[in-house]
């Protein structure tokens, strides 16, 4: 079984698009082949506010990683770059969060998906719509184009490349 996934990357401490790169390197290994990826956007830091600025991006890739066990891959690469889990919300060298997985409703105690607040994060949306504007969340209905057209402007910018 190989499934299109969607990942949203985030980093706000240190050198953030380094973080993002080496990020992206290391997916191979946790069996995450990228096939795309968004522009780079430098957003405002949600839910606690008292922290820098934050450059995210999300990612379109296949793989044959059972969902669970993709996550717990993808919180090893947060491991190794350094992620240390202090305050919910907090700063962090790097966040990878599993937006999409194929089709599926997943809801665990470890994991859901479609991710439950994306419809709410500009800074996901964004970069998600250069991707996969016309997916459709399986619970609401709406494409990813009416989420964003649905959150108030501003707060998040992308970043010109070169």
């Amino acid at each position: 079984m190989s499934g299109r996934v969607y990942l949203g990357l985030g980093s706000n401490l240190g050198d953030r698009e380094r973080m993002l790169r080496r990020a992206i390197g290391l997916m191979p290994l946790a069996g995450v082949r990228v096939l795309r990826e968004s522009a780079v956007y430098e957003s405002e830091p949600m839910y606690l506010a008292a922290q820098p600025r934050f450059l995210n991006m999300v990612l379109e890739a296949e793989t044959s990683i059972a969902p669970e066990s993709l996550l717990r891959r993808l919180r090893g690469i947060e491991d190794q770059l350094g992620r240390k889990r202090v305050v919910a919300n907090g700063p962090r060298h790097i966040d990878i969060d599993v937006l999409i997985y194929g089709d599926l409703t997943i809801e665990t105690p470890e994991l859901k998906v479609p991710h439950p607040r994306m419809a709410e994060r500009r800074f996901v949306l964004e970069p998600l719509a250069e991707l996969a504007a016309e997916w459709r969340h399986p619970v609401t209905g709406q494409s990813v184009r009416e989420m964003l057209a649905g959150l108030p402007p501003g707060g998040v910018a992308r970043l010109v490349s070169g």
